[in-house]
């Protein structure tokens, strides 16, 4: 009978493949994704309108997957658009972890009036609808380069779009990890082997790294794993208001936003839906199971209740 140690190395392996797989893939593809397709636009974004709407097939020659209401591959644009989902849900948890981190350090060394301001802005956002507030960020991220002219298309105004997401996105995704880092270094600050390291001299900045940070590892990877699907299902309702990744570029979000349209009770367009939806789904639920695994590993004491 399978232990629950040796069940979740498994999960472990599997979620971690699955999501190494879609990096490899997704990676490998962009020869053939941004390649032409015969015509003078790269396969992804190519239309052949006579080619609409046609359902998945094995050996048609309008894609494995089937083609959306333009005639595009959808397989080019899930390929595609796996590389722009990813890169937006670890930068956007990349930006959380560093500054959630920060701040519930800082909040828990501190202490005293400056530890009360710090989380009463915390309280303050918290109160707030954090998708609003990434909708502002983006409004307003949107309109300076508007009003600059920064990266008004081509490949820097690609990766600036992208920037923009992930920026709005972190910056209001850090609110939780703040409050676990700050009870983590409040419930450590009273161990005998932290009030040892101070007696005898320490420096602080040695105590944070040597002590706290390796204890409170655990708590920050699982909360940045669940920060990844969160940044990814943003994406996608920014997308679906046309402030996230725009046409012809794809992405897993504005493709499941796109394909809702093209529901009916009279043809239902399944396979529109299906494929990003489902794509969303596994990859969320592989990055939950590798993030609890890697907390456990990391912190003894939840490793040691497990087994």
């Amino acid at each position: 009978m399978p232990t629950p140690t040796r069940t979740r190395r498994r999960s472990t392996w599997i979620a971690g493949g699955f999501l190494i797989l879609m990096v490899v893939v997704s990676l490998g593809s962009l020869p053939w994704t941004l390649g032409s397709s015969g015509r003078a636009a790269a396969r992804f974004e190519a239309a052949n309108p006579a080619q609409a709407l046609q359902p998945p097939s094995w050996g048609g020659s309008h894609g494995l997957l089937g083609t959306d209401r333009l005639g595009r591959d959808v397989t080019a644009r899930l390929l595609l658009g796996s590389g722009i989902s990813l890169v937006v849900g670890f930068a956007a948890a990349t930006t959380a972890l560093l500054l959630g981190t920060t701040w519930g350090l800082a909040a828990a060394m501190a202490g005293g009036r400056v530890d009360a301001v710090l989380m009463r802005i915390v309280d303050v956002l918290y109160g707030l609808p954090s998708i609003l507030l990434v909708v502002l960020l983006a409004v307003a991220m949107d309109g300076f380069r508007d009003r600059t002219g920064v990266g008004s298309g081509g490949a820097s105004g690609l990766l600036l779009d992208l920037a923009t997401l992930w920026i709005a996105i972190g910056a209001v995704s850090w609110l939780t990890l703040a409050r676990v880092v700050r009870g983590q270094v409040l419930s450590l600050r009273t161990q005998p082997f932290i009030e040892s390291a101070r007696v005898v001299g320490v420096p602080t900045g040695r105590i944070v790294r040597r002590y706290y940070l390796p204890w409170i590892a655990g708590p920050i990877v699982a909360c940045t794993a669940l920060i990844v699907p969160m940044a990814m299902l943003s994406e996608a309702f920014l997308s679906f208001l046309g402030i996230g990744v725009q046409e012809p570029l794809p992405s897993w979000g504005n493709m499941a936003a796109a394909a809702l349209s093209e529901l009916n009770p009279v043809q239902s367009r399944w396979w529109l839906l299906l494929w990003p939806s489902l794509l969303i789904a596994v990859t969320l639920i592989a990055l939950m199971v590798l993030g609890e695994s890697l907390r456990l590993t990391i912190d003894p004491r939840q490793r040691d209740a497990a087994t």
